[in-house]
């Protein structure tokens, strides 16, 4: 059976996996779109909630910490066949696991310095590039161009700029991360069978993050920190990848990428309701801006 490469997911969902190709029934796909929506509200909020670990632990332990539990979690399930792979596989996996680790880190270091909203669209821009310029230099580049201009916009709250550079940086570097992140799983998600490829960059993930994040995470451990970070590994990355997959069987692939380009404005929703972080108008426009240019090159994509 054909298969396919499917861009979704943020922070470690399920980007660029092989589905099969399975004609989506009716009923299947209002299923689909619950599910999207449950994932992105799973990522977004799951991010927004880990506010209290950064500040705990800091970027580099709270991406550890999540990261361990996450990969240990996914291994008991898909117990992959380390010793089994070729050394093809073994370079896929420790380039994506390296990436993964930096992307996340990055990210949480973003979040702890900027507002969400912002943060989550400016990554965006890493994947949006990607699927543009998959298509060559052309009008295409309509659409980055205009997610930036939304990305100015969320970035001033009409009396001064939002957050600082070392926040915008840090979001920026995450972009580049998750662009990198779904060339590399598209690699990765053709060399192995099922989840094992996942289950392996977690892992990799995990280690290479280690020697950044023990010790600012080790010493400050809690029972009750420990249970928090556990809960929180699970929703984000291993239910989003759940509902995705599922998701994926059940509509078309156009839809689940459209649907998945309002993640931006879950970011800034999740960072309204969780962390108190107020939009203007000017602000809601820009995240609809961000919002638009994805579904624009979402929809060019599926047609090309």
């Amino acid at each position: 059976m054909e298969q396919k490469l499917v861009e979704s997911g943020t922070d470690g969902g399920a980007a660029l996996m092989p589905h099969p190709d399975v004609a989506p029934s009716t009923g299947g796909i209002a299923a689909g779109v619950l599910m999207c929506v449950m994932s992105m509200s799973s990522i977004q909020f799951g991010s927004a909630l880990s506010s209290p670990i950064i500040n705990a632990y800091g970027p580099a332990g709270a991406t550890w910490l999540r990261l361990v539990f996450a990969s240990i979690a996914l291994a008991i399930i898909v117990r992959p066949k380390i010793m089994s792979y070729s050394r093809s596989q073994w370079l896929g996996v420790l380039a994506l696991g390296t990436v993964s680790a930096l992307m996340t880190t990055s990210f949480f270091s973003a979040i702890a310095r900027i507002p969400l909203g912002l943060a989550v669209a400016i990554e965006f821009l890493g994947p949006l590039l990607v699927a543009t310029l998959s298509f060559g230099l052309s009008r295409q580049l309509l659409w980055p161009i205009l997610a930036a201009i939304g990305v100015l916009l969320l970035a001033y709250d009409g009396e001064e700029w939002v957050g600082n550079l070392p926040g915008i940086l840090f979001a920026i570097g995450a972009g580049v991360g998750w662009a990198c992140y779904i060339l590399l799983t598209k690699k990765v998600g053709n060399a192995f069978q099922g989840l094992e490829g996942l289950s392996m960059s977690l892992l990799v993930a995990a280690v290479v993050s280690t020697p950044f994040g023990y010790a600012s995470a080790v010493p400050n451990l809690t029972a009750f920190g420990l249970l928090e970070i556990a809960g929180l590994a699970l929703l984000v990355p291993l239910l989003p990848y759940v509902l995705e997959m599922v998701a994926l069987k059940r509509m078309p692939t156009s839809s689940f990428g459209i649907l998945m380009s309002l993640e931006p404005a879950m970011g800034a929703v999740a960072g309204f309701l969780i962390l108190s972080q107020p939009m203007t108008p000017s602000q809601m426009f820009g995240t609809a801006l961000v919002v638009a240019a994805s579904v624009g090159a979402t929809i060019f994509a599926a047609k090309g």
